[in-house]
């Protein structure tokens, strides 16, 4: 009788458990198994024939909280391509640097990059970290000032065309 009654109560514990966690337990949502196909990239849109941003600029600044001199090369070319590169160099230590590249366009005194590669490797171009805006203060003969959305001022001088930034 006693071995009944423990059986029988553990069954009952059992059954209960069990209806207690089918309640708690959430239904997943099937996943597709389609997997998402990134968008065919359009062509860069060629620049205007007459657009005064063609070219390389180069800017080189101390930034607050930064050891070093960061430069930054905009390589904007007529075909709408662009490539951008920013280098820190500092004393006695090897440069770090960043190389994208993507197109490039205007929109109104706003020049705007989006990449499409960063250091090499494709980038997802939907992700809104990939387009970056910087509003043209100034454009004088070789001198170009932009600002970025984060109030930074890059004061750049036109360079050579096939200028690199040396590593």
């Amino acid at each position: 009788m006693i071995f009944h009654r423990n059986v029988n109560s553990a069954l009952k514990w059992a059954l209960l458990t069990g209806i207690f966690l089918t309640g708690c337990a959430q239904k997943q949502s099937p996943i597709s198994q389609v997997e998402h196909e990134p968008a065919a990239l359009k062509a860069c849109e060629p620049a205007a024939p007459d657009d005064q941003l063609v070219g390389n600029w180069l800017s080189k600044r101390q930034e607050k909280g930064v050891a070093g001199e960061l430069r930054t090369l905009f390589t904007l070319q007529a075909t709408g391509q662009m490539a951008y590169t920013e280098q820190l160099k500092r004393p006695r230590q090897p440069s770090q640097g960043l190389m994208e590249t993507g197109c490039w366009w205007r929109e109104g005194d706003v020049l705007v990059l989006e990449t499409r590669e960063s250091n090499g490797l494709e980038v997802d171009t939907l992700d809104p970290l990939f387009t970056n805006r910087f509003t043209v203060k100034r454009q004088q003969g070789e001198k170009l000032t932009l600002s970025s959305p984060s109030g930074a001022d890059y004061n750049l001088t036109r360079t050579s065309p096939g200028y690199r930034l040396p590593f």
